[in-house]
């Protein structure tokens, strides 16, 4: 028997990805608006919003980028953010039985993980340049020559580390990638299989137990993803 996300047509993923987004332009409009009304955000809304749980969330991604990132993060922070926000509501969206997965398809959390290791080694050579970041793949530095004012690191085991650095740095896709799907499968399995047994009562506990993780894996992608920006930040040494 196939698995059953190899029965699954494409043509369905890309319809609940346009629907996630969709989705997260019409919350964007409606919290502007809102925020808009209320003298630009001063006054709070009252009791439980769209808006309230918004600016909560994106406080508390704000304050780990500027601690993860560092004083470059408001230049990526819309990336991150929405990155976080896509995959939340996504993984949120497979909780709902008969709407399907999203998050926990290869073809997703693939495509996301591609992204990330794209943004942040393109990052990287846009801060310091290609040949200054490949320096980062040859290894340490044992010696330095000074030649006419110039100095020039000498990294005699170069040729272990660059494909020993590069293998590790595209590995990171592939634990990205392992790591969402195998989350989220089973996390929308446990929960998909409580609500067939007992369609009421238990189940609620393990929809709330589902929506932390499905926040958790949301929150650990993108962390990550912070994590490996920062690291190109960095300059080698």
């Amino acid at each position: 028997m196939d698995h059953p996300l190899a029965q699954e047509g494409f043509g369905a993923l890309i319809a609940r990805a346009v629907f996630v987004i969709v989705l997260l332009l019409l919350a964007s409009v409606a919290v502007r608006r809102r925020i808009a009304a209320t003298n630009g955000g001063i006054v709070p809304d009252e009791g439980v919003t769209i808006r309230n749980a918004a600016e909560v969330i994106v406080e508390g991604l704000t304050g780990l980028a500027q601690t993860t990132m560092g004083p470059e993060w408001k230049k990526w922070f819309p990336f991150v953010g929405a990155m976080f926000f896509f995959i939340l509501i996504g993984n949120l969206l497979g909780l709902i039985p008969g709407f399907g997965g999203l998050t926990d398809n290869v073809n997703t959390a693939a495509a996301w993980a591609i992204i990330s290791y794209v943004l942040f080694n393109y990052i990287g050579i846009r801060e310091h340049g290609i040949k200054n970041y490949l320096i980062k793949y040859m290894g340490p530095s044992f010696y330095t020559w000074h030649v006419g004012g110039k100095h020039i690191h000498v990294r005699p085991l170069f040729f272990l580390f660059f494909p020993l650095e590069t293998i590790l740095d595209a590995v990171r896709m592939v634990t990205l990638t392992i790591r969402l799907i195998a989350n989220m499968f089973a996390d929308h399995a446990v929960v998909g299989a409580f609500l067939l047994i007992v369609p009421f009562g238990v189940p609620a506990i393990f929809i709330g137990l589902g929506m932390l993780v499905c926040v958790l894996q949301a929150f650990v992608f993108s962390l990550l993803t912070m994590i490996y920006i920062n690291m190109a930040l960095q300059e080698a040494h």
